[in-house]
């Protein structure tokens, strides 16, 4: 069945979804340019997601969408398992998100320039001011419903388990007093562990499990401490027997 499945992507996957992310990405970065980077950033990426993981034959499971408000901004914080992350949350997430991300990436050309258009965020850590821009940057950004998304591993895990959270997540959280939500990725380590990127996937189910709300009970270190161990404790409580515990990821 696996090489038949090799078969299937080598001669329809691949065509299919190159030409599905030529067909998506055009109004990405023209949209993004000329128009409302708040849409443009985010619904083809949505569209095209769900038909990557359409074509690639591979089902999703979504769990706990009951739990989030509408037009409430959120920072979501999952679990890093593989490339497949991507698709399933901006396919499954269905809300309107930016991406966190380091302020080396605004330098790649038309990436980095789509990115800032789309109003993602960047953080820039080299001093308290510019950290406190890219905190006043993100206020400005996340209203009326937009939320965030972040690793906070900040890298792919190599055994399918987790590592620790590093902080930077729940600081934003906390500079904006917003609500994290825990997410919980299944199966994306499956498909494509970071060991096999490009070459053939394996066909496996994938699930997001979307956690309660976690408000801020204060401001500061120990609510960012606490905030952030009730967050991983949410995640790791998710995920299948197989990849449950902590494992140093040498990446981090």
């Amino acid at each position: 069945m696996h090489f038949l499945y090799c078969l299937y992507q080598l001669f329809v996957a691949l065509p299919l979804s190159l030409v599905a992310t030529v067909v998506f990405i055009i109004p990405i970065l023209i949209g993004c340019a000329i128009g409302d980077g708040h849409f443009w950033g985010y619904y083809p990426a949505h569209i095209w997601a769900r038909v990557i993981l359409w074509i690639l034959l591979i089902p999703v499971k979504v769990e706990g969408r009951q739990h989030l408000e509408k037009n409430q901004s959120y920072v979501f914080v999952a679990n890093h398992q593989g490339a497949f992350d991507i698709f399933l949350i901006y396919g499954y997430l269905n809300r309107n998100f930016k991406w966190m991300m380091k302020y080396q990436l605004r330098r790649i050309p038309l990436i980095g320039y789509t990115c800032e258009k789309a109003h993602h965020i960047f953080v820039d850590k080299r001093g308290p001011k510019k950290i406190k821009a890219s905190y006043d940057a993100a206020r400005a950004t996340l209203q009326g419903g937009t939320s965030v998304t972040l690793f906070p591993e900040g890298s792919r895990t190599y055994t399918g388990h987790m590592g620790y959270f590093k902080r930077g997540a729940f600081a934003l959280a906390d500079e904006l007093q917003l609500p994290v939500v825990p997410l919980t990725i299944n199966g994306s380590f499956n498909i494509m562990p970071r060991m096999r990127d490009m070459k053939f996937i394996h066909w496996h189910r994938l699930s997001l499990t979307m956690h309660q709300p976690i408000y801020p009970v204060g401001q500061g270190p120990d609510n960012i401490e606490a905030i952030k161990n009730q967050a991983y404790d949410s995640v790791m409580s998710a995920l299948v027997p197989e990849y449950q515990g902590f494992v140093e990821n040498p990446d981090q």
